[in-house]
């Protein structure tokens, strides 16, 4: 009888670490649950009218880009809406030498409010003879898969949380130096 209990205890804990086993792993990045995309957002708060936070967020965006006419895309002061299109390149390491793997389209979305901006970082696409979501990367049953899309998707995370914190960099409100009285 016991020993019927205890085989029994053991065969239903071997179905329920076998059922948590086949459960879909948890992905690393931020994935929208409507669109089903890679979509990084945040909603930050920070001091100033919405017309200071647009403001400084040009100034960043001047100091970010090198050709910020090209990079944004939608300016409406009024509305507080800025829409950014632009890219980074992903590398391959191929034994020692870094090869240039394509390069990555983004859409940056950013939205302001008094004493808060949101930003929407989406839409990635990886450009080479045409484009597809790099979402497929993340499909290890692909019969394209390799290993190196997860190498990918990794430098993707990295560029994009760089940008994201030079974004938050650039909003701080500026510091005003006193004039020394001597």
């Amino acid at each position: 009888m016991k020993t019927r209990l205890i085989f029994s205890l053991l065969v239903g804990l071997l179905f329920v670490f076998s059922a948590v086993n086949a459960q879909e792993p948890v992905s690393a990045y931020p994935v929208d649950k409507d669109t089903q995309l890679i979509t990084y957002q945040e909603v930050v708060q920070q001091a100033g009218t919405a017309d200071e936070l647009y403001i400084r967020c040009i100034e960043w965006i001047n100091t970010q880009y090198k050709n910020p006419a090209d990079a944004c895309r939608i300016r409406n002061r009024e509305s507080g809406v800025i829409e950014i299109n632009h890219r980074f390149e992903i590398l391959n390491d191929a034994e020692g030498a870094k090869l240039i793997a394509g390069i990555v389209n983004y859409v940056l979305k950013l939205e302001f409010k008094p004493g808060r901006y949101r930003y929407t970082l989406s839409d990635m696409t990886l450009r080479q003879s045409s484009r597809f979501p790099i979402e497929k990367w993340m499909d290890k049953n692909d019969s394209m898969y390799s290993p190196l899309w997860d190498k990918y998707l990794e430098q993707v995370n990295v560029q994009v949380n760089e940008l994201i914190n030079s974004l938050k960099a650039g909003m701080q409100p500026p510091v005003i130096k006193v004039e020394e009285k001597w």
